[in-house]
């Protein structure tokens, strides 16, 4: 005979929507009330299964690196310049990775190491997919992950896109 209860809710459900709440709000914008509330998880639930708040905020980050950026970092190996690079980085749902870096990265080295890497694949793939130095993949990624920050990634990206590619 089974011990316990049987998990009364979806665990791959629950990070997904997990993923969508810290990539909205960011860690300190999202209570655990909010989390019972939207990921429709008992407060018990969530403990036992995440063991805190930044025990679910990890697995959903882990979540949306790998399903979110994972196939950005594959999309960007195959780009053919750097206006496609630039538009498949404004295209991303990058929201977590993007808070998560200026968010909890600096007090977290769990989240670092996690934000690090990632950031890291992404200029690797640039690297590759551009045939240019690591050093200007990073600024390339630099600059369009700050053009999504600034709001306006499409006019901005494609005047930088014919600055460092004449032909586009």
């Amino acid at each position: 005979m089974p011990m316990g209860r049987p998990r009364a809710f979806d665990e791959d459900e629950a990070v997904r929507a997990a993923v969508g709440l810290f990539g909205g709000r960011a860690y300190d914008g999202v209570s655990v009330d909010d989390l019972v509330n939207h990921l429709g998880v008992h407060r018990n639930s969530l403990y036992k299964t995440f063991g805190s708040k930044r025990g679910l905020y990890l697995v959903a980050l882990r979540r949306h690196l790998a399903d979110d950026v994972g196939p950005l970092v594959d999309a960007l190996a195959a780009a053919p310049d750097v206006a496609t690079a630039l538009r498949l980085m404004a295209d991303a749902d990058l929201g977590l990775l993007l808070l998560a870096a200026v968010d909890r990265a600096p007090a977290d080295d769990e989240v670092a190491t996690e934000v690090t890497s990632a950031l890291a694949a992404l200029d690797q793939a640039v690297a590759a997919a551009l045939g240019v130095p690591a050093d200007l993949a990073s600024a390339i990624t630099a600059a369009a992950l700050g053009l999504r920050l600034r709001g306006d990634p499409e006019e901005a990206g494609a005047a930088l896109a014919r600055r460092l590619d004449p032909t586009t």
